[in-house]
This record gives structure tokens, C-alpha cells and sequence, in this order.
């Protein structure tokens, strides 16, 4: 690793850490808490997923929305109006909605070769961000003086490496850059996130394979045809099960190349400091 032990942690004049997890633990939450507190530079990838590498995916979605409606056609066709998207570190709508869900097109629903391509464009844009971390790592110190760095990953970052190969060629990048930190949930927090996604079910990136068989075995269980099936229904289905696929990938990833903290220690830390101290706990002496 990266910090072999507590001392080498702490002693590090410049700390770069990566956290990993589901979406909904505080991976999020953490890394602004400590670019808030001063001295940390946030590299979010879904931020990154959104603006570099599918910016043009998603304004293009929007225009083509835009050229239904006559008056907006015609501004758009005499460049007299701009149309982007807004993502934020906080808020990444526009990745979702053009990641969309498969199902009925009377539901918003895209149909499933149409949605695995989107999930591929996906696919390739989280390895080329990820793979950005070393180039923002040398960034953040380089033009503004950032000592410490933290790398704000999607939850589907077990879905783009082997997490059993310890030689896995993305995960030997980061790992040499980065200490990767996995935030892992209990069984409550995991009801917690289903209950949660159940109320606002959101579109998410998935390993192709699992996806293939989570989408047959579906139609198979309903007896749906593509046409019939509700987005929102098969998006509920599917996450309960993509949360049980990724545990096991999330804990192979932290013993092959980092550590693991509880989603309970993240949420009672206040500020950078308390970080710092939980991860020398971590670490061996």
C-alpha cells in the first residue's frame, strides 16, 4: 500500500486517498467535509464522468428532446439558444437521466440495446476518469497548491476492475497514487439504501453480464415482453441484487489493495483531523 503503516500515514506530508462503496454511505459527504476543512483537493468521477467524458452524450440527449418541440427547434437550428447540463458535485441528474432505465417508452423507458449502449459509453468514460487520478493528483498540487487529495469514486467502480486479480491493471494505477478506502454498510444501512431507492428509484452503471441476466431473468419471473415492462419496477429489481454482486467485490478490492471503515466511523467524523485518526487506526503500527 501506498501508507504501509500508521507512521507512514502519518508522517506523509501529502496524504491521497480513494474511497469506494455503494452509493448513499458518505463517500460523498466525507470528501467535502474534507475539502471544506482546508487542504484538500475533491476529485469527484461521476463529476468528471458528466463533464469531460459525457457532456456532449448528454446535451445531445437534451437537444434531441429540445427538436420535438417547433419553437425550440427553430431557435436551435439558428443557434439562438444553448442548451448543457448543470452537474454538480451534489447533483448528477443529468448522468442519470441519460443513463436512463429499459422498459416501456409510454414510461420513459429506453429499449435494451439502446440502454446497454448507453451503459457501455458509461463504461469506458469511468476507466478513462479514473485513470485521470494520477494527472489530478499532480494537478491539484501543481496549480493550487494542494497537499492532500481525495478521489470521490462512483459505486460502480467494482463493476469496471477484476477485484480478485491483485494484478488488475486499473487497480495497480490507482493503488500506487492512491490509499483506497472502502466505506462499508451494515445490514441495516443496506435496508436503509433499498428503502431509499425504492422511494426514488435512480439509473446506475452495471457489469454487462449481470445486467443481461438481471434483464432475462426478469422478463422470465414477469412473463413481460420488452415493451411492457416498467422502468422503475425493473430498476428496483435489479438494485436489491446489484447490492448483494457488489459486497463481496467491494471487500476483495479493500484486501487486495486498501482498508476498509465502517459507514458508522465515517458519519461520527467532524473534520479532516478525525479523518487523519481513523485511518491510523486502520493501519498497522
Amino acid at each position: 500500500m501506498l501508507y504501509p503503516t500508521a507512521t507512514d500515514w502519518l508522517d506523509a506530508p501529502r496524504k491521497q486517498v480513494m474511497l469506494f462503496g455503494m452509493s448513499g454511505l458518505g463517500k460523498t459527504h466525507l470528501a467535502n467535509l474534507l475539502r471544506e476543512g482546508g487542504g484538500w483537493f475533491h476529485y469527484s468521477i461521476d463529476y468528471r464522468i458528466g463533464t469531460r467524458y459525457m457532456g456532449e452524450y448528454i446535451a445531445d440527449n437534451f437537444k434531441i428532446e429540445a427538436m420535438k418541440v417547433p419553437l425550440l427547434r427553430e431557435l436551435l437550428l439558428s443557434d439562438s439558444v444553448y442548451i448543457s447540463s448543470n452537474i454538480t458535485f451534489d447533483n448528477l441528474a443529468p448522468l442519470s437521466t441519460y443513463l436512463g432505465k429499459p422498459g416501456n417508452p409510454d414510461r420513459g423507458g429506453l429499449r435494451f440495446d439502446d440502454y446497454m449502449q448507453r451503459q457501455d459509453q458509461h463504461r469506458t468514460a469511468e476507466i478513462a476518469a479514473l485513470s485521470d487520478t494520477p494527472h489530478f493528483i499532480a494537478r491539484a498540487k501543481a496549480l493550487y497548491g494542494y497537499a492532500n487529495f481525495v478521489c470521490d469514486t462512483g459505486g460502480s467502480i467494482c463493476e469496471v476492475i477484476n477485484p480478485d486479480d491483485p494484478q488488475d491493471p486499473l487497480m495497480t494505477l490507482l493503488s500506487g497514487h492512491v490509499l483506497p478506502i472502502w466505506i462499508e454498510g451494515s445490514e441495516a444501512h443496506t435496508e436503509e439504501l433499498i428503502r431509499r431507492f425504492d422511494r426514488a428509484p435512480k439509473p446506475m452503471y452495471y457489469q454487462p453480464a449481470f445486467l443481461q441476466a438481471a434483464w432475462a431473468d426478469y422478463q422470465h419471473q414477469t412473463g413481460q415482453t420488452e415493451a411492457q415492462i416498467d422502468p422503475d419496477a425493473f430498476v428496483r429489481w435489479t438494485y436489491a441484487r446489484a447490492l448483494a454482486h457488489r459486497a463481496p467485490r467491494y471487500a476483495a478490492m479493500a484486501r487486495n489493495w486498501g482498508l476498509s471503515v465502517s459507514a458508522q466511523e465515517v458519519a461520527q467524523i467532524r473534520e479532516a483531523q478525525d479523518f487523519v485518526s481513523l485511518i491510523a487506526q486502520k493501519l498497522p503500527d
